[in-house]
C-alpha cells in the first residue's frame, strides 16, 4: 500500500491505542488491547478514511469513526473463535483471544468492544452521530454481521447453493466492508453517482475479499495464514472452491476484482487509495 494509506493506518492505531488507554479495568484493558494490537491491515478503516480523502473531508475528524469500524471487527474476531463457534486455536500467529485470557474475559473483551465502538461515535459528532451509529449498527447486527454467521453456523448441517453462499458472505464479511465505505460519505458531500459508484465498488469488494481467504485457506498453510485453517475448508463445506472448484473460485475472485475496478473508473474524482486497497485481492 501506498505511503499515504501507511500514514493513515498510524494514525488509525493512535486513535484505538487512546482509546483503549481509557479502559478502567487493566484486566478488561489488556485483554480487549491483545486482540485490537494483534495485527492486521486496518482495511476498514482505512476504507472510510480514503473516501473522506477523496472529496476533501478533514481525515483526522474521521479518525474515531475510523476506530469504531474496528473496534466491531475485532469484537467479531474474538467471538468467531470462540469454542461454541468457530474454537479456532490462532488467530494472526498468535493464540486466539480465549486461549490467551480464558473464554469469559474473551467473550466480554469482544462485547466491551462492541459496545465501545457505538460509544465513540456517541462522544463525537454532534451532527452526524445518529447516520454513524444507525449504519454501523445496521451492518454489525441481525440483517447484517450477525445474520451471516448464524448462516455459517447453520451451513455446517447443509451444502447451500451459490445465491446463500454469496448471501452468506455479503452478510458476515461484505456488511462491514460496505459499512466503512458509507460512513466515510457521512463526513463529505459526494455526487449521487459517486455515491452508488461507491456502493457498487464495497460490494464487490467486500464479496471479492471472502473468496479470497476461502482460496487462501486451501493454498495456503497454517504458519502462512497466520491462523488455524478454516473449519468449513476441512469439512469440505460452503467455500467458493468446494462449491465451484479452485479455478471457479479464482474466476469468481477475478470477476469482484473487475466490477469493483469498474465502479472506481467511474467515479469524478482520483481514486488511488481505494485502487491501492483493492490490490490486496490480487
Amino acid at each position: 500500500m501506498n505511503s499515504i494509506l501507511n500514514q493513515w493506518r498510524t494514525a488509525v492505531e493512535h486513535t484505538l491505542d487512546e482509546t483503549l488507554a481509557k479502559v478502567p479495568n487493566p484486566h478488561l484493558r489488556a485483554a480487549m488491547a491483545y486482540s485490537v494490537d494483534a495485527g492486521g491491515k486496518r482495511l476498514r478503516p482505512l476504507l472510510l478514511l480514503s473516501v473522506v480523502a477523496m472529496y476533501d473531508g478533514v481525515v483526522a475528524e474521521a479518525l474515531p469513526a475510523a476506530a469504531s469500524l474496528e473496534f466491531v471487527h475485532t469484537y467479531s474476531l474474538i467471538h468467531d473463535d470462540l469454542p461454541a463457534m468457530d474454537n479456532d486455536d490462532l488467530r494472526r500467529g498468535k493464540p486466539t483471544n480465549h486461549k490467551q485470557f480464558g473464554e469469559a474475559l474473551a467473550i466480554l473483551a469482544g462485547d466491551a468492544l462492541l459496545t465501545d465502538a457505538f460509544a465513540l461515535l456517541s462522544q463525537h459528532y454532534p451532527d452526524k452521530r445518529a447516520a454513524l451509529i444507525q449504519i454501523l449498527a445496521e451492518a454489525a447486527g441481525s440483517s447484517g454481521m450477525v445474520e451471516g454467521q448464524v448462516l455459517d453456523m447453520d451451513g455446517e448441517r447443509v451444502h447451500y447453493d451459490l445465491a446463500t453462499l454469496k448471501h452468506m458472505h455479503q452478510a458476515k464479511t461484505g456488511a462491514l466492508i460496505q459499512a466503512a465505505v458509507a460512513m466515510g460519505t457521512v463526513f463529505v458531500t459526494i455526487p449521487e453517482a459517486d455515491q452508488a459508484a461507491l456502493a457498487d465498488f464495497a460490494a464487490a469488494f467486500g464479496l471479492g475479499f471472502q473468496i479470497k481467504d476461502d482460496i487462501n485457506d486451501v493454498t495456503q498453510t497454517t504458519a502462512e495464514l497466520g491462523k488455524t485453517a478454516d473449519k468449513d475448508v476441512a469439512e469440505h463445506k460452503n467455500t467458493f472452491p468446494e462449491l465451484l472448484g479452485l479455478k471457479g473460485a479464482e474466476q469468481a475472485l477475478a470477476t469482484q476484482i473487475q466490477q469493483a475496478d469498474a465502479a472506481l473508473k467511474s467515479l469524478t474524482v482520483d481514486a488511488a487509495t481505494l485502487q491501492s486497497i483493492l490490490a490486496v485481492l490480487k
